[in-house]
């Protein structure tokens, strides 16, 4: 851990264009894959996988496969995801606030 930079860390975890608002849709409701991707229209799907990926490795989310045909795959977030809500909530009212 960097203890001259406290924000390395979720920076890392939560970095990048689509990671926050992954988290912030998902913090609606769990979603499938289709669903996430029509919900973030412009990302590719490529970059969905990357960033899904990515995020369940660090333990924000959770990736549930269905055992039915065709396959079912629903993202919800994880305990530790939840931990990140208040920050979500902070960064949607500083945004209210701050509207230009």
């Amino acid at each position: 851990m960097d203890t001259l930079n406290p924000t390395s860390r979720p920076i890392k975890l939560i970095g990048g264009k689509w990671k926050i608002t992954i988290l912030h849709k998902l913090h609606e409701s769990p979603l499938r894959f289709g669903e996430l991707k029509k919900a973030l229209s412009p990302i590719t799907q490529q970059m969905l996988t990357k960033q899904l990926r990515e995020l369940e490795k660090d333990k924000l989310i959770n990736r549930k496969v269905f055992d039915l045909v065709p396959p079912k795959v629903e993202y919800s977030l994880t305990k530790f995801g939840w931990t990140f809500e208040p920050v979500l909530k902070a960064l949607c009212d500083w945004d209210s606030k701050n509207k230009s």
